[in-house]
């Protein structure tokens, strides 16, 4: 029974008809409450959830158990790939216990950094469904008996961007070949997928063990950096966190998706939320060095480790150039991953000056030798600007970006002893103090 004989669906009369049948809501509501369902505290996503709809996608397409030949085939690999390192640079070694995963447990070992880098863009979705979805249309003085539907349409917008979410790690799981692909450090193990090893080789006519050796060459030099430069994961982390708070929802794409939907439909949600982009940036001047800090360090990363690797596998892969070029062509153009990292955090993680860094990291080791190279990254201060990628011979001459004469003579004016007006009279004459 209703309250409104005869003018159930009447929002003027009934302002929850907008909704549907209340049986019907509350059918559909214990229907998903499992998924609905968080623990308290858990922040904006249910991350059980996400990781379960993650691997879903990738069992679906075929994800077998690493056997035991493949993990000592990754193994050894990547012992070999962490000596040859040792001959072209100062860092030590970062591979303590290689491990090779299938794409379900790159899923699980690296959940834990998505969660810090996905949070924040979550909770501001969340928010911004749970108050269109629960207030679109919905009368003022009907909002406060609204107050237990609009907490669950809130939770509803949870599992929504934790579907997203689940699905966008399982599209990059099929995609990636270790756990430093999107040059972020993503786990503190070096691992590489056997599955994403043999996606990458589809094509190319290099020797099975070539490849998989050069990839392991790439991955212990990420963590050599990660390792034992303790500054840059942070600075990594926080670029990527400072540039997702200027990030907002576009409140007027949502209820455009959302507008004339069945709100007792599910599936109708997940479609609408998932076409289109809902993220835009603010392009704060704060959130633009963010973004040009990020896309610097990613460069001086990747630069770093072309370089190194280059170095290393001399005269040992024969393939090893043709691979290189691979590789960056496939960090410098984007893909299909990047794109998901996008859907992800709201930026594309592309260093666009790849080979500008590569450059000056030769340029440095020239210059400096392999130990100089490698003290650049001691401290964050010491490391290239984006303006040191125009000219690396200057930086690598240590030439300060201002005038070194303009300094010393600043220098020289501030020492000298200023007059006070205290030892000279009106008059200009020296003051007689024993007058």
């Amino acid at each position: 029974m209703t309250d409104f004989p005869g003018r159930e669906n009447d929002p003027d009369e009934n302002p929850f008809a907008m909704f549907g049948n209340p049986e019907q809501i509350a059918a559909a509501m214990r229907q998903f409450a499992d998924m609905l369902s968080a623990p308290q505290g858990s922040g904006p996503v249910n991350w059980d959830m996400a990781k379960n709809i993650a691997r879903h996608a990738v069992v679906a397409e075929g994800d077998p158990s690493v056997m035991e030949g493949e993990r000592r085939q990754i193994a050894d690999a990547l012992n070999l790939a962490d000596l040859w390192l040792n001959e072209v640079t100062a860092l030590p070694s970062g591979v303590g216990s290689p491990q090779a995963w299938s794409r379900s447990e790159w899923i699980e070992k690296t959940v834990p950094v998505w969660r810090q880098l996905c949070d924040p863009i979550a909770e501001r979705m969340v928010e911004t469904m749970g108050g269109t979805l629960g207030a679109a249309g919905l009368p003022a003085e009907a909002q406060a008996m609204a107050g237990p539907l609009m907490g669950m349409m809130k939770q509803m917008g949870g599992m929504m961007v934790g579907q997203q979410i689940g699905q966008a790690l399982g599209s990059l799981a099929r995609e990636v070949v270790g756990s430093t692909d999107i040059g972020l450090p993503l786990s503190g193990d070096a691992a590489l997928l056997p599955g994403g090893i043999a996606a990458f080789s589809q094509g190319l006519e290099t020797p099975a063990e070539e490849i998989r050796l050069y990839l392991a060459l790439r991955e212990a030099a990420h963590h050599r950096l990660f390792q034992h430069v303790p500054w840059l994961r942070g600075h990594l982390l926080g670029a990527v966190e400072e540039y997702a708070r200027g990030i907002t929802v576009d409140v007027s794409a949502l209820e455009e998706q959302l507008r004339g939907l069945d709100l007792n439909s599910p599936e109708q949600l997940q479609q609408a939320l998932s076409g289109g982009n809902l993220l835009k940036p603010e392009e704060t001047e704060r959130q633009k060095a963010a973004l040009s800090r990020l896309e610097t360090t990613l460069a001086l990363v990747e630069g770093w480790v072309g370089t190194v690797v280059e170095a290393a596998a001399a005269g040992k892969l024969p393939s090893a150039a043709a691979l290189g070029e691979t590789v960056r062509r496939r960090r410098a153009t984007g893909g299909p991953a990047e794109q998901t990292f996008a859907t992800l955090v709201g930026l594309e993680l592309r260093p666009r000056r790849l080979r500008d860094a590569a450059v000056l990291w030769k340029a440095l080791e020239t210059g400096r030798g392999v130990d100089g190279r490698d003290a650049v990254w001691n401290h964050p201060d010491l490391m290239p600007t984006a303006a040191d990628l125009d000219d690396p011979e200057r930086f690598v001459r240590g030439e300060p970006d201002f005038d070194l004469s303009d300094l010393e003579a600043s220098l020289r004016e501030a020492q000298e002893p200023k007059d006070s007006g205290d030892d000279e009279d009106d008059t200009g004459g020296a003051r007689d103090d024993g007058a």
